[in-house]
Protein backbone atom coordinates (compact mmCIF):
# COMPACT_ATOMS: atom_id res chain seq x y z
CA UNK A 1 0.00 0.00 0.00
CA UNK A 2 2.73 2.44 0.75
CA UNK A 3 4.36 2.29 -2.53
CA UNK A 4 1.33 2.81 -4.16
CA UNK A 5 -0.05 5.24 -6.40
CA UNK A 6 -3.59 6.36 -7.04
CA UNK A 7 -5.29 9.04 -9.09
CA UNK A 8 -8.45 10.67 -7.59
CA UNK A 9 -10.68 12.25 -9.62
CA UNK A 10 -12.80 14.73 -8.08
CA UNK A 11 -12.21 16.25 -4.83
CA UNK A 12 -16.19 16.64 -4.05
CA UNK A 13 -18.77 14.60 -2.03
CA UNK A 14 -17.50 11.41 -3.55
CA UNK A 15 -13.54 11.70 -3.66
CA UNK A 16 -13.32 13.67 -0.04
CA UNK A 17 -14.26 10.54 1.95
CA UNK A 18 -12.12 8.44 -0.92
CA UNK A 19 -9.35 10.67 -0.47
CA UNK A 20 -9.21 10.63 3.57
CA UNK A 21 -9.63 6.74 4.06
CA UNK A 22 -6.50 6.07 1.24
CA UNK A 23 -4.08 8.45 3.46
CA UNK A 24 -5.74 7.14 6.55
CA UNK A 25 -4.77 3.56 5.32
CA UNK A 26 -1.00 5.19 4.16
CA UNK A 27 -1.58 4.96 0.37
CA UNK A 28 2.55 6.31 -1.01
CA UNK A 29 1.29 8.51 -3.78
CA UNK A 30 -2.27 10.36 -4.08
CA UNK A 31 -2.86 12.58 -7.15
CA UNK A 32 -5.93 14.54 -6.56
CA UNK A 33 -7.62 16.55 -9.36
CA UNK A 34 -9.76 18.94 -9.20
CA UNK A 35 -10.56 22.13 -11.16
CA UNK A 36 -13.46 23.64 -8.94
CA UNK A 37 -13.48 25.57 -5.65
CA UNK A 38 -14.40 25.14 -1.99
CA UNK A 39 -17.74 26.88 -2.13
CA UNK A 40 -19.98 26.98 0.99
CA UNK A 41 -22.93 25.05 -0.49
CA UNK A 42 -20.59 21.94 -0.79
CA UNK A 43 -19.01 21.71 3.29
CA UNK A 44 -22.80 19.77 3.95
CA UNK A 45 -21.66 16.20 1.82
CA UNK A 46 -17.93 17.44 0.93
CA UNK A 47 -16.46 16.77 4.47
CA UNK A 48 -12.28 17.30 2.87
CA UNK A 49 -13.22 21.10 3.09
CA UNK A 50 -14.07 23.61 5.53
CA UNK A 51 -15.67 26.89 6.12
CA UNK A 52 -11.58 28.04 6.17
CA UNK A 53 -11.52 26.74 2.26
CA UNK A 54 -13.97 28.86 0.90
CA UNK A 55 -12.95 30.17 -2.65
CA UNK A 56 -9.60 27.62 -2.25
CA UNK A 57 -8.96 25.13 -5.52
CA UNK A 58 -10.42 21.79 -4.04
CA UNK A 59 -7.45 20.27 -4.76
CA UNK A 60 -5.16 22.31 -2.59
CA UNK A 61 -7.96 22.37 0.52
CA UNK A 62 -7.60 18.65 -0.19
CA UNK A 63 -4.03 18.74 0.21
CA UNK A 64 -3.94 20.32 3.34
CA UNK A 65 -6.64 17.79 4.99
CA UNK A 66 -4.67 14.94 4.21
CA UNK A 67 -1.65 15.90 5.23
CA UNK A 68 -3.16 16.27 8.65
CA UNK A 69 -4.17 13.28 8.28
CA UNK A 70 -0.83 11.67 7.37
CA UNK A 71 2.05 13.62 6.44
CA UNK A 72 4.38 10.73 4.89
CA UNK A 73 1.44 10.65 2.12
CA UNK A 74 2.72 12.49 -0.84
CA UNK A 75 -0.46 14.52 -2.23
CA UNK A 76 -0.01 16.16 -5.72
CA UNK A 77 -2.89 18.58 -6.08
CA UNK A 78 -4.08 19.29 -9.83
CA UNK A 79 -6.20 22.41 -9.85
CA UNK A 80 -7.52 21.83 -13.49
CA UNK A 81 -10.20 18.92 -15.39
CA UNK A 82 -8.26 16.45 -16.34
CA UNK A 83 -8.62 16.08 -19.99
CA UNK A 84 -6.39 15.06 -23.28
CA UNK A 85 -2.28 13.95 -22.78
CA UNK A 86 -2.41 15.40 -19.21
CA UNK A 87 -5.30 12.94 -18.44
CA UNK A 88 -3.51 10.04 -20.35
CA UNK A 89 0.03 10.40 -18.70
CA UNK A 90 -1.24 10.73 -15.42
CA UNK A 91 -3.46 7.80 -15.89
CA UNK A 92 -0.20 5.97 -17.55
CA UNK A 93 2.07 6.46 -13.96
CA UNK A 94 -1.01 5.38 -11.19
CA UNK A 95 -1.84 1.78 -9.53
CA UNK A 96 -5.33 2.64 -9.78
CA UNK A 97 -8.24 5.68 -10.47
CA UNK A 98 -10.69 6.40 -8.91
CA UNK A 99 -13.69 8.05 -10.86
CA UNK A 100 -15.51 10.27 -8.27
CA UNK A 101 -16.33 13.47 -10.73
CA UNK A 102 -20.00 14.12 -11.21
CA UNK A 103 -19.87 14.58 -15.93
CA UNK A 104 -20.15 11.58 -18.35
CA UNK A 105 -17.74 13.54 -20.53
CA UNK A 106 -14.70 13.30 -17.93
CA UNK A 107 -16.25 9.59 -16.76
CA UNK A 108 -15.60 8.64 -20.39
CA UNK A 109 -12.51 10.18 -21.02
CA UNK A 110 -11.02 8.48 -17.72
CA UNK A 111 -12.25 5.05 -18.67
CA UNK A 112 -10.67 5.09 -22.63
CA UNK A 113 -7.18 6.35 -20.42
CA UNK A 114 -7.69 3.53 -18.40
CA UNK A 115 -8.50 0.69 -20.96
CA UNK A 116 -5.61 2.36 -23.10
CA UNK A 117 -2.81 1.67 -20.03
CA UNK A 118 -4.85 -1.21 -18.87
CA UNK A 119 -5.34 0.75 -15.24
CA UNK A 120 -8.07 -0.58 -13.10
CA UNK A 121 -10.84 2.03 -12.43
CA UNK A 122 -13.02 2.32 -9.53
CA UNK A 123 -16.13 4.21 -10.40
CA UNK A 124 -18.74 5.78 -8.23
CA UNK A 125 -22.14 8.40 -8.73
CA UNK A 126 -24.50 9.54 -5.89
CA UNK A 127 -27.62 10.94 -6.63
CA UNK A 128 -30.32 11.87 -4.43
CA UNK A 129 -30.86 8.81 -2.43
CA UNK A 130 -29.02 6.42 -5.13
CA UNK A 131 -25.54 5.49 -5.09
CA UNK A 132 -23.37 3.01 -7.50
CA UNK A 133 -20.03 1.71 -7.46
CA UNK A 134 -18.40 -0.40 -9.96
CA UNK A 135 -14.77 -2.03 -10.93
CA UNK A 136 -13.26 -2.21 -14.29
CA UNK A 137 -10.14 -4.29 -14.32
CA UNK A 138 -8.47 -3.43 -18.19
CA UNK A 139 -5.59 -6.15 -16.57
CA UNK A 140 -8.40 -8.69 -17.15
CA UNK A 141 -8.90 -9.36 -20.46
CA UNK A 142 -12.16 -10.54 -19.67
CA UNK A 143 -13.35 -7.48 -17.70
CA UNK A 144 -15.97 -5.19 -19.21
CA UNK A 145 -15.15 -0.82 -19.07
CA UNK A 146 -17.07 1.51 -18.07
CA UNK A 147 -18.58 2.55 -21.90
CA UNK A 148 -19.93 -1.59 -21.91
CA UNK A 149 -22.05 -0.75 -18.47
CA UNK A 150 -23.00 3.19 -19.74
CA UNK A 151 -22.27 3.41 -23.51
CA UNK A 152 -21.20 6.99 -24.67
CA UNK A 153 -23.81 9.09 -26.70
CA UNK A 154 -26.72 7.87 -25.57
CA UNK A 155 -29.17 10.25 -24.51
CA UNK A 156 -29.00 9.30 -20.49
CA UNK A 157 -30.01 12.28 -18.46
CA UNK A 158 -26.58 14.14 -16.62
CA UNK A 159 -27.52 14.85 -12.99
CA UNK A 160 -25.91 16.87 -10.93
CA UNK A 161 -25.41 17.30 -6.79
CA UNK A 162 -25.51 21.01 -7.27
CA UNK A 163 -29.17 21.37 -9.31
CA UNK A 164 -30.81 17.82 -8.20
CA UNK A 165 -29.32 17.79 -4.46
CA UNK A 166 -27.93 14.44 -2.79
CA UNK A 167 -28.60 12.62 0.18
CA UNK A 168 -25.24 13.67 2.37
CA UNK A 169 -24.21 10.45 3.67
CA UNK A 170 -24.87 8.66 0.61
CA UNK A 171 -21.75 10.09 -0.89
CA UNK A 172 -19.57 9.41 2.30
CA UNK A 173 -20.68 5.15 2.29
CA UNK A 174 -20.27 5.17 -1.94
CA UNK A 175 -16.85 7.41 -1.44
CA UNK A 176 -15.88 4.95 1.17
CA UNK A 177 -16.86 1.78 -0.44
CA UNK A 178 -14.05 3.27 -3.57
CA UNK A 179 -12.06 3.41 -1.06
CA UNK A 180 -12.32 0.14 -0.21
CA UNK A 181 -12.16 -1.28 -3.85
CA UNK A 182 -8.84 0.47 -4.01
CA UNK A 183 -7.46 -1.06 -1.24
CA UNK A 184 -8.28 -4.49 -2.21
CA UNK A 185 -6.57 -3.90 -6.00
CA UNK A 186 -3.33 -2.58 -4.32
CA UNK A 187 -3.21 -5.07 -1.85
CA UNK A 188 -4.75 -8.20 -3.80
CA UNK A 189 -6.63 -9.01 -1.21
CA UNK A 190 -10.75 -10.17 -1.29
CA UNK A 191 -12.54 -10.21 -5.08
CA UNK A 192 -13.25 -6.69 -7.13
CA UNK A 193 -16.18 -5.81 -7.99
CA UNK A 194 -15.00 -6.02 -11.26
CA UNK A 195 -18.33 -7.58 -13.15
CA UNK A 196 -20.88 -6.48 -11.09
CA UNK A 197 -22.58 -2.96 -10.44
CA UNK A 198 -23.47 -2.35 -6.75
CA UNK A 199 -26.42 -0.16 -6.06
CA UNK A 200 -27.64 1.64 -3.39
CA UNK A 201 -31.20 2.93 -2.34
CA UNK A 202 -30.71 4.94 0.56
CA UNK A 203 -34.31 5.71 1.49
CA UNK A 204 -34.39 2.20 2.37
CA UNK A 205 -30.95 0.95 3.03
CA UNK A 206 -30.87 -1.81 0.58
CA UNK A 207 -28.02 -2.87 -1.65
CA UNK A 208 -28.87 -4.66 -4.81
CA UNK A 209 -25.76 -6.53 -7.27
CA UNK A 210 -26.27 -6.84 -10.64
CA UNK A 211 -23.87 -9.26 -13.00
CA UNK A 212 -23.36 -7.42 -16.41
CA UNK A 213 -20.81 -8.83 -19.11
CA UNK A 214 -18.09 -7.35 -21.85
CA UNK A 215 -19.77 -5.95 -24.86
CA UNK A 216 -18.32 -7.74 -27.74
CA UNK A 217 -18.76 -4.44 -29.98
CA UNK A 218 -17.50 -2.06 -27.23
CA UNK A 219 -16.39 1.02 -29.31
CA UNK A 220 -13.39 1.16 -26.10
CA UNK A 221 -12.22 -2.17 -24.85
CA UNK A 222 -13.52 -4.75 -27.69
CA UNK A 223 -10.75 -6.61 -29.71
Amino acid sequence: IRESRLLIVGAGGLGSPAALYLASAGVGKIILADGDTVDLTNLQRQILHGQSSLGLAKALSGQTALARINPEVAVVPITERLAGQQLEALVADVDAVLDCCDNFDTRHAVNRACVAYRVPLISGAAIRFSGQVAVFDARRADSPCYHCLFPEGEDAEEMRCAVTGVFAPLTGIIGATQAAEALKLISGAGQSLAGRLLLLDALNMEWRSVRYGKDPHCAVCAG
